[in-house]
């Protein structure tokens, strides 16, 4: 929170010096005042009032003594990460990730709306770290660049729509561009998380070998397979038992995740899906080498320069009555 303090905090001890000096200093004595009858009498009455000097002087010398003190305004403190993590989100946005076979609390929900309400809690926790988020479908697309900015990532997130870039499947491509936003990372740690429900259809670079050049790079990848699998229908007056992760190759998901020291997980429904980002968020732990500084405003300069206004409005008082 911003406070207000004084830094040089003893020096207010000498505000009451004036009145110890006027009430127990030796007083001075004072001549035989000269009355000379010939003087106007608006002469007299021109004379500066001893009562607004009094209040000037006593306040030219609470502003200095205030200045003295150095008033400091502390902003709100800012945290700065020492070390951080670049994190790339690579999300599946094909035509089948409109399935609703997501279990939630009796419910069922499509899969891509079951992944932005757990991905947008997982980004709200990763304080810290620069996050990327990449969309891919017939091809992949940098949605966002990696960014500080959580909230900024996670509108983006939300805003997602089936069909807006495809609806084929393009993993390798996802893989080969996140990698390709590390190039220029100085971050120690460099990680994928890649959420897909299908195999690789479309795109020009093979999962597999997208998955080596990541490895080259020091790119960990953690895969997330999305699927109830077998599940019962109901059809009219029968039911009838549907697979519904049959198009998803995990496999292939789980090779990736063992080429770059990652693992592969499996959502079958929406609370598999929190629980895999929490077990991610406890395997990419969160840097705890923080340093914190609060910016700062001298205000010294205020009560200096009330002084100086008064000081210069009494010598124009005294001025004006000689």
């Amino acid at each position: 929170m911003a406070s207000f303090e004084f830094v040089w905090w003893p020096a207010l001890f000498v505000l009451p010096l004036p009145l110890l000096v006027y009430f127990f200093a030796p007083r001075v004595k004072s001549a035989t005042p000269l009355f000379l009858p010939y003087l106007p009498n608006q002469a007299i009455q021109n004379a500066p009032k001893q009562w607004i000097a009094k209040i000037l002087i006593s306040a030219v010398w609470l502003a200095l003594v205030l200045a003295v003190a150095r008033p400091v305004w502390y902003g709100a403190p800012v945290m700065n990460q020492l070390k951080h993590r670049d994190m790339m989100l690579v999300v599946d946005l094909s035509g089948s990730m409109g399935q609703e076979d997501m279990l939630k609390q009796g419910d069922y929900y499509d899969r891509l709306t079951a992944v932005k309400q757990v991905l947008s809690g997982f980004i709200e926790q990763r304080q810290g770290d620069r996050l990327g988020l990449i969309f891919f479908a017939d091809h992949a697309y940098l949605q966002t660049p990696l960014t500080l900015d959580r909230t900024a990532l996670s509108s983006q997130l939300n805003q997602a729509t089936l069909g807006l870039i495809g609806s084929s499947t393009a993993i390798g491509e996802g893989i080969g561009l996140a990698t390709k936003n590390f190039l220029d990372s100085q971050a120690q740690q460099r990680v994928i998380i890649l959420l897909s429900d299908g195999s690789n259809t479309s795109g020009v670079l093979d999962p597999i070998e997208a998955a080596k050049i990541a490895k080259q790079y020091g790119v960990t990848i953690y895969t997330v397979g999305v699927g109830a699998g077998e599940m019962n229908v109901r059809q009219f007056f029968m039911t009838r038992t549907v697979n519904t992760a049959q198009d998803l190759d995990e496999v292939s998901l789980q090779e990736i995740a063992k080429l770059t020291n990652g693992q592969y997980f499996r959502a079958r429904s929406q609370d598999d899906l929190e629980k895999i980002y929490q077990e991610i968020d406890k395997l990419e732990p969160i840097s705890e080498a923080t340093q914190t500084w609060r910016p700062q405003e001298e205000w010294f300069r205020f009560p200096l320069a009330l002084a100086t206004v008064l000081m210069a409005l009494l010598l124009i008082i005294r001025r004006n009555h000689v």
